[in-house]
């Protein structure tokens, strides 16, 4: 297999190795619940990075150190692209900040070329770049002190990246009661930690999983949450309109969250919001603030889209022609409340916070 998958074929790479691998709610409370993940559960030091492993016996690569962190079961693509480009700016052989700052552009391009499709690792090799470069202190210290710093800040970064999910479900806790049903649809793991530490807070609750074809991602979520011991249900996708009248709020995550405060996600968030919003119930989406992107599309055609294959386990006849797009846009109007990092946000308020996040 090769090492380094770039998309061809009109196929994603990331689903050509997925087998691989009301305004805010209170700045207090978004505290608390970072204070409360930092406490409760100290953060793991990830293992040593592949340039570290490799030491000077090979020259660097952005895309082999990308690799390297994407291995890891529980690292998201986008943490994975922060981790590597941390690397590369403290493998860089540059001995002025103008070179610096031209072989980081280069490292980030690289790695958003590595699949165009991927909105949230464009957005966090974007974010990356203006919350590392765009320090005045770099304009008055000598070079060796402004690399150290961009590795400082870089490592912050990737360290607040990492955090983000024990953040989110700890925001998420006061939506899910006793007795509750949540629909989910397709396997996200801010989605997972949220229902995890629910289930660990002996709250009492069970779950609806849509089935995801193509991939499948509901039969893998279901099995992790049967091992946690919580009541799941696996529905096929057209059942969903059948089963909203059990549900008491739908929860999904999101490829990325765009400037009107819509989302991109999985091939069926747009038509199961529809449903949950036609019956009056709730849709919470679970989502990292890297993935906040400077896009605004205003119909499912304005994406660049994602392909993935299709197999019906039947031959096709010849002619007939199958959509193959693996993602949709959800308008922000279907939307009940956003879960970040960042804290609770309604759907409005999410151009302010790009605008934060990218000034």
């Amino acid at each position: 297999m090769d090492p380094n998958p770039k998309p061809n074929h009109g196929i994603s790479a990331y689903y050509k190795t997925r087998a691989e691998h009301h305004a805010i709610i209170s700045g207090d409370w978004l505290a608390q619940a970072q204070a409360a993940t930092a406490a409760g559960h100290p953060l793991e030091v990830p293992p040593a990075s592949a340039t570290a492993l490799s030491a000077a016996s090979k020259p660097f690569s952005i895309i082999d150190e990308f690799n390297h962190w994407r291995r890891k079961p529980d690292l998201a693509e986008a943490v994975a692209a922060i981790m590597a480009l941390v690397a590369g700016i403290r493998s860089s052989d540059a001995t002025t900040m103008m070179e610096l700052e031209i072989e980081l552009k280069k490292a980030s391009d690289a790695l958003k070329s590595w699949d165009t499709t991927s909105i949230s690792l464009s957005a966090a090799c974007d974010l990356f770049m203006r919350y590392v470069t765009r320090t005045s202190a770099l304009e008055y210290e000598d070079f060796h002190a402004a690399k150290l710093r961009l590795i400082e800040r870089g490592e912050k970064f990737g360290e607040i990246s990492l955090k983000a999910r024990r953040t989110i479900a700890m925001l998420g806790q006061d939506f899910i009661f006793d007795g509750c049903t949540i629909l989910v649809h397709g396997f996200s793991r801010v989605v997972l930690e949220v229902l995890k530490l629910a289930s660990s807070n002996r709250k009492l609750f069970r779950v609806f999983c849509t089935e995801g074809r193509p991939d499948k991602t509901g039969l893998g979520l279901s099995k992790e949450l049967a091992a946690l011991g919580i009541p799941v249900k696996l529905l096929i996708d057209s059942a969903v309109a059948y089963a909203m009248d059990e549900v008491d709020m739908v929860l999904v995550g999101a490829d990325g969250i765009v400037e009107s405060g819509g989302i991109i996600n999985m091939m069926g968030t747009y038509q199961t919001a529809l449903i949950a919003h036609s019956m009056n119930k709730p849709v919470y989406v679970a989502a990292e603030s890297y993935k906040f992107a400077r896009l605004y599309p205003l119909d499912q055609k304005d994406l660049e889209p994602a392909l993935r294959p299709v197999e019906f386990g039947v031959p096709i006849p010849s002619g007939v022609e199958i959509e193959k797009s693996a993602r949709d846009y959800t308008p922000p109007h279907y939307l009940t409340l956003l879960f970040t990092d960042l804290g609770v946000l309604t759907p409005s308020v999410v151009s302010d916070e790009l605008i934060q996040l990218y000034l």
